[in-house]
């Protein structure tokens, strides 16, 4: 069953980084800032409208920053914020283990694979 603070815990952090792009996208930003069209070509399959509003949610719930400079043509760099930049810790765990599912996976998929 599991400790109930536990499950609305997690429920919460899905709520702040859930979905398909969110993560890719501070990633991305763990290298430090990047504009809008150096996301964008780091993350081909996703639609200008779809990363238009996963950065603002993300700006919404204090994770990223958007900075706008005044000049011609405008330029705005989106950065990690230091509360962000904690979510350093939670990547890294999980690319860890997607490592590890990805070896399982290739070694599963192998015809000499004898262990499934």
């Amino acid at each position: 069953m599991g400790d109930q603070l536990f499950k609305d815990s997690v429920e919460t952090t899905l709520k702040v980084i859930g979905g398909k792009w969110k993560l890719v996208i501070l990633c991305h930003l763990m290298d430090g800032a990047r504009r809008f069209g150096e996301l964008r070509r780091g993350m081909p399959d996703i639609t200008q409208k779809m990363l238009t509003q996963q950065l603002r949610e993300l700006e919404e719930d204090g994770i990223i920053h958007r900075e706008v400079f005044m000049q011609v043509p405008p330029k705005v760099e989106y950065s990690l914020t230091p509360y962000g930049g904690t979510m350093g810790e939670v990547l890294h765990l999980l690319a860890d283990w997607g490592l590890k599912h990805q070896e399982r996976v290739d070694k599963e998929a192998s015809p000499t694979s004898s262990d499934h």
